[in-house]
């Protein structure tokens, strides 16, 4: 992990995620929500969270399944 990690950015915890009755994950960045998972994606989602070791292993998880969404877009 310390690897993927060099710079310590994971550790602000700045992901989150909330799950909707239907299992629809929204993610969120500072709050701001950046993706939505629907179906199969997002079952795997939810899988993978619930197997992660710590927080840290969470953002990492969270920001892979975001991508690359800054494109000078957020405010």
């Amino acid at each position: 992990m310390m690897s993927i990690d060099k710079r310590g950015k994971l550790d602000e915890a700045f992901f989150s995620y909330s799950v909707s009755k239907s299992g629809t994950v929204f993610l969120e960045w500072y709050g701001k929500q950046v993706k939505i998972l629907k179906g199969k994606e997002a079952k795997k989602f939810i899988q993978r969270m619930q197997q992660a070791a710590d927080e840290k292993e969470r953002q990492l998880i969270m920001a892979k399944a975001t991508g690359n969404f800054k494109r000078g877009n957020e405010r």
